[in-house]
């Protein structure tokens, strides 16, 4: 009867070996010095004539302590007899709108009742968004938790909101 053998592959004798020495960092080189470029001439003499003024006034202006501000513009007068011009009316938001509505309502209104009473009374109208109730009833309970019990709008229930004011705001 042969005995089975089995392929063993031996371990090589372990042999001490040597670390290489670590290679020496290079020390880094100082940049050489470069000299700022002077800018192209340019070619038309009298664009070169304006860009020098235009330099030279800047130079003035921008002295040690001056700062060029929208404020310290001066206003122009308006000229004898002219009528002032009137100021832009802003548009009404919609959370103004519904505190209007809520005001005048006396009763605690959902949101999508808001909407629809500030459209029929040409308030305010959606500028064409999906859920505009869903964003004026975030806008109402966003105002409540910024502003507390100075807030133009109280929770009235689920999904209701009420007035904190009495007629029209």
């Amino acid at each position: 009867m042969k005995t089975a053998t089995k392929n063993v592959k031996k371990a090589a004798p372990k042999t001490a070996t040597k670390k290489a020495p670590a290679p020496k960092k290079a020390t880094p080189k100082p940049a050489p010095k470069v000299e700022a470029k002077k800018p192209a001439t340019l070619v038309d003499p009298r664009i070169a004539e304006k860009a020098k003024a235009l330099d030279a006034a800047v130079a003035k202006l921008a002295t040690h302590g001056l700062k060029a501000t929208r404020k310290e513009a001066p206003k122009a007068e308006a000229k004898p007899g002219a009528k002032p011009e009137p100021k832009k009316a802003r548009k009404m938001g919609a959370l103004d709108a519904a505190a209007i509505v809520l005001a005048d309502a006396g009763k605690p209104m959902r949101s999508k009742d808001l909407i629809a009473e500030m459209a029929k009374r040409g308030l305010w109208t959606s500028p064409g968004g999906k859920t505009p109730e869903a964003t004026l009833y975030a806008a109402i309970l966003r105002e409540i938790g910024a502003k507390g019990s100075a807030a133009r709008f109280a929770r009235a229930g689920k999904g209701e909101f009420t007035s904190t004011k009495k007629g029209g705001a």
